[in-house]
């Protein structure tokens, strides 16, 4: 009699990009059960078997034959899948379009706190049969003996580092004489809290008993509402947990464990909200866009709108149209910064239907978020770029705000463009789409004047309100009057009368630190991290030196680290010496510094944010983080220090995020009814890009820009690949460099199709070493097909599988940057 038996094709955890492929297990008969598929097992992997989590791909029957040789699955670690139908998809989806391994794919959908870690433990057989031991694994054997308890066993045989006591532990486990499992555990549990109600018999006055006074207030506040938590129960009802205790004891009562998730969603209410007016543009907009919310069939908008045209009423408009349908919405902000405000208007009106999804949240909050999403609980998801793989069921919208910051492109594995999961997910769902910017990135503004989206404009400030005025301060000629500082005359001037009338004033200055350059008199040689071929910056606030890159800090030294000079002067102008040379000249204003060493707490953003819109602060100065989707209505007067630097950082979207950057800081001004004015110093005066921000003329850019772009062969008239080595030997990264070129033409040579491929390098990148690591990069340009990607693929299996290669890392982006 023949019995069934299947195979599981699993992805496993940590398994080299090279290698990386669905393996098959066989799936032992008391494990198997049906939609086992999204289910996380653990299994043995490698020579030395160890054992590593893995995800079920699928499962299949099969007969005697093609089951020799396969190793068993351990055990089933999930009682239902983790991962659904949509999430497998798009777990697939990454891989084959972002050339990253299936575990990387499936670590960006599932909260870090529902991943996995495996834990082995061993024992000791007894009565194993110890008569075929070598002197030397006698020996060993006896060594474990001395353990007294499985903990200071699996201690002693944790430490396998050694090959001799690697090699000694597999002989054993092979003689039977030591046995292995393993156990998964979640890095966090799902917290849950005690929940009260009144129980069936007692409703149903089947149950008849006498109650204490205090017992019946419990009863009246639980017929009110239903079910509460028993702490607040007892906090409502000025009761100890001895009077609850009572009446579960009597069966007037009942408990039960209920997710916190679930319990903090019953807590927010929506509350009253007037009605959303929209202007008539805003109007045209919603008439356009509200129709196809109906209907299944994908479609996606580009929203392109003038600062301060009230964008968020639009969305506002949307999301409540959506909802009302019965389905579900997906928001996405660039900033964790624009995060506070953006729910804070938004659960006014939509309560506890929204969750919440971004990496400053804790482990605990990111899983509670996941799980009310996952489980219908919430069915408005506001978030940042990894909000995209919320689980959300019968997706109607996805809102993409400020679509042109690079933020939205990831830049670790998997390295996804957030607008392109948003389009795969909008097809699967049959959702609207709909990118929302003041500057929209040149590819998405070409794509709508190409009707691939469909284009729609707001061209008026809400309320009619002007666009701020724009002066240019040019520095050239503050230096030839004398004047040394980063202050011009005519932004001193503004500041001191915006001081005067009350009213707010934003500086943006994109430099963190003090001095932003420690150099020596005697050789002119910076000072750089000792890991990063970087210059250090100077922090006032420790008098250290840092490095923005690999976070490394440092004294400040006495004398030069190259030449042993005792001279050194500090160059360069940062927010932390901004604030300083602000308190010097404006005594009597209150001022807040937002950059990366202000913001590290959870609520940073949120509260400093909220005190400046309060007005206890008439200055705010920062990097670029206070750029963009900020509304403070007394703010009239806007000021950009520097931006010249932006211009030149070596990639080619240099132009389009200098200009974006100044439009958008430039629209934070006069949105209160007040007319705003805003100030630009800059070195570069007749330079186009400035010129036409301070215009704030996106057309007259868009146009510049796409002709160079077009004649340089740069996107959106082609795709651009980058591939990236790095390692700790320079030497070895070069080679592992040409290697990899010498893989494409050997690749290239048996394609049955000609590519269209331009190849740039390998050349060392801008900043040839971060946080230890050499860098070298080759930039491909392409078309972004299956065909290439594809080919990629097996360039990237090809090089990483031989020996030049073995000590380096190579990766490929699609389309990321090339600046660094």
């Amino acid at each position: 009699m023949k019995f069934q038996q299947y195979i599981a094709a699993v992805a496993v955890e940590s398994a080299a990009y090279a290698f990386d492929k669905a393996f098959h297990y066989l799936l032992p008969a008391e494990l198997y059960r049906q939609h086992l598929e999204g289910c996380r097992v653990v299994v043995p992997f490698g020579r030395g078997n160890q054992k590593r989590v893995g995800l079920v791909l699928s499962v299949s029957e099969t007969d005697g034959e093609a089951v020799k040789g396969l190793k068993k699955i351990l055990s089933i670690a999930d009682s239902q899948p983790i991962l659904n139908e949509e999430q497998l998809l798009l777990m697939h989806w990454l891989k084959e379009n972002t050339f990253c391994s299936y575990y990387d794919a499936i670590r960006t959908l599932l909260p870090s706190a529902l991943q996995l870690r495996v834990q082995e433990h061993y024992a000791l057989v007894p009565d194993a049969d110890t008569s075929g031991l070598t002197q030397e694994e006698a020996q060993f054997l006896q060594y474990l003996r001395r353990a007294k308890n499985r903990k200071e066993l699996d201690t002693l045989l944790d430490d396998q580092e050694s090959p001799q006591k690697k090699k000694l532990v597999e002989s054993l486990m092979t003689a039977g004489v030591i046995r292995s499992s393993a156990d998964t555990s979640e890095r966090m549990k799902e917290k849950t809290v005690r929940m009260l109600r009144l129980s069936e018999r007692f409703l149903s006055q089947e149950l008849q008993c006498s109650v204490t006074v205090k017992q019946q207030q419990v009863i009246n506040i639980l017929q009110e509402y239903g079910v509460l938590e028993e702490k607040e129960v007892c906090y409502l009802c000025g009761v100890t947990s001895a009077v609850v205790q009572r009446l579960v004891k009597n069966g007037v009562a009942g408990r039960f464990e209920m997710q916190s998730s679930i319990a903090e969603a019953e807590g927010h209410v929506a509350q009253e909200t007037s009605e959303i007016r929209l202007s008539l543009q805003q109007q045209a907009v919603f008439d356009e866009v509200a129709p196809h919310l109906e209907t299944q069939e994908p479609k996606c908008f580009l929203l392109h709108g003038v600062t301060g045209s009230g964008k968020t009423s639009v969305f506002e408009a949307l999301i409540a149209r959506t909802l009302s349908l019965g389905k579900s919405v997906l928001m996405l902000l660039p900033e964790i910064g624009l995060t506070p405000q953006t729910v804070k208007r938004f659960s006014a009106r939509f309560g506890g239907r929204i969750a919440v999804m971004h990496s400053s949240l804790s482990l605990g909050e990111r899983r509670r978020s996941y799980e009310r999403v996952r489980n219908g609980q919430a069915d408005l998801v506001i978030g940042t770029r990894s909000a995209i793989f919320a689980p959300l069921q019968n997706i109607g919208l996805i809102i993409m705000d400020e679509e042109g910051e690079r933020s939205y492109k990831s830049d670790a594995a998997p390295r996804f463009d957030t607008i392109q999961v948003a389009k795969y997910r909008c097809r699967i769902h049959g959702a609207v789409l709909l990118p929302a910017s003041a500057t929209p990135t040149l590819e998405s503004y070409y794509f709508a004047k190409k009707n691939v989206y469909q284009l729609l404009e707001m061209t008026e400030r809400y309320g009619n309100a002007p666009l701020p005025t724009v002066e240019v301060a040019d520095m050239n000629e503050e230096r030839m009057q004398g004047n040394d500082t980063e202050f011009s005359t005519l932004l001193v001037q503004a500041l001191q009368e915006n001081l005067d009338r009350g009213e707010q004033s934003i500086l943006l200055l994109n430099r963190r630190g003090y001095h932003t350059i420690i150099s020596c008199c005697t050789c002119n040689q910076p000072v750089y991290c000792p890991n990063c071929s970087i210059p250090m910056t100077y922090h006032k606030s420790d008098g250290n030196l840092h490095c923005h890159y690999c976070g490394t800090v440092q004294r400040m030294p006495e004398s030069c680290p190259t030449c042993h000079g005792e001279h050194l002067r500090k160059m360069g102008f940062g927010t932390q010496r901004l604030e300083d040379e602000l308190a010097v000249r404006f005594p009597q204003a209150r001022i807040l510094r937002m950059d990366a060493d202000t913001t590290t707490s959870r609520f940073a953003y949120e509260k400093s944010f909220e005190a400046f819109k309060n007005g206890e602060y008439d200055i705010m100065l920062g990097t670029q983080m206070i750029g963009k989707g900020l509304d403070f209505p007394n703010v009239t007067l806007v000021g950009v220090l520097s931006v010249d630097r932006a211009l030149f950082s070596g990639d080619f979207r240099s132009y389009e995020r200098t200009f974006a950057l100044i439009t958008q800081v430039v629209g934070r001004g006069g949105r209160g009814g007040k007319p705003g004015r805003a100030i630009l110093q800059t070195f570069l005066p007749d330079h186009y890009v400035l010129r036409l921000a301070a215009q704030q003329d996106y057309l007259g850019f868009t146009r510049e820009e796409l002709a160079i772009r077009k004649r340089l062969l740069f996107p959106p008239f082609c795709d651009v690949c980058v591939i990236g080595i790095s390692g700790e030997s320079e030497a070895e990264v070069q080679v592992g460099a040409e290697k990899f070129v010498a893989c494409m033409k050997e690749e290239l040579a048996v394609q049955k199709e000609k590519l269209p491929l331009r190849v740039l390098g390998p050349v060392p990148c801008t900043y040839g070493k971060i946080n230890g690591k050499y860098r070298y990069r080759i930039i491909i340009k392409c078309k972004n097909t299956s065909q290439f990607r594809s080919f990629m693929r097996d360039v990237l299996k090809n090089a990483g599988s031989v020996r030049e290669t073995a000590r380096v890392h190579i990766y490929a982006d699609m389309n990321g940057s090339i600046g660094i």
